[in-house]
């Protein structure tokens, strides 16, 4: 038996798809009103994670020693795609990559859109970052994403709302990442 699925903190709504400036990956109406698609884009949306089938890449990931990094750009490809389920591109967790670095998240849907791969991503960011930071910054940084744990009254009540509904009698589930780990684990059949 499954369990009932928590709500999720970044999630799409169903009827995102049907606005204009979500309504496909990078295409528009071609002569006959369908939609037509670059070479680059095509490749993107077949190469785009379903997550509908399966989570993205874990937050504790790292790309360029970035963690977060990597899971965002699989929900921002699969969101490109229309392939998104119930994650969401530039939800709170995505911002605080977003924020550290100093760049803007429509920036980073169009290159997606455009196919551009992780390495390409990375270099564009360390190219076009408000924020340059060093690599012992990055690193600092990372930790302390991986450690960060709810700090408030109202986000230790979600957190252990969500781990209660989820995992139970999972002891181990102190942070965030452990609870976007376990979470997506679950919601595609494992067992906490």
């Amino acid at each position: 038996m499954s369990r009932p699925r928590p709500r999720r903190t970044c999630i799409l709504p169903d009827w995102l798809h049907l606005i204009p400036e979500y309504g496909g990956p990078g295409t528009e109406p071609g002569p006959r009103g369908n939609s037509e698609q670059t070479p680059k884009q095509t490749m993107a949306s077949k190469n785009a994670p379903d997550l509908t089938q399966r989570p993205p890449r874990s937050p504790r990931v790292r790309l360029g020693g970035y963690v977060i990094l990597p899971r965002m750009l699989d929900k921002g490809r699969a969101t490109v795609a229309g392939k998104q389920g119930e994650y969401h591109f530039n939800c709170p967790l995505d911002q605080r990559f977003l924020n550290f670095v100093g760049v803007k998240a429509d920036a980073v849907r169009k290159l997606l859109a455009a196919g551009k791969g992780d390495t390409e991503i990375l270099q564009w960011i360390q190219k076009n970052a408000k924020h340059k930071h060093t690599e012992p910054e990055i690193v600092a940084w990372s930790a302390y994403q991986e450690q960060r744990a709810p700090a408030d009254t109202g986000s230790r009540e979600f957190f252990h709302g969500v781990h209660g509904k989820i995992a139970p009698k999972r002891e181990d589930i102190a942070t965030w990442f452990d609870l976007l780990d376990v979470d997506d684990h679950v919601t595609f059949g494992g067992k906490a």
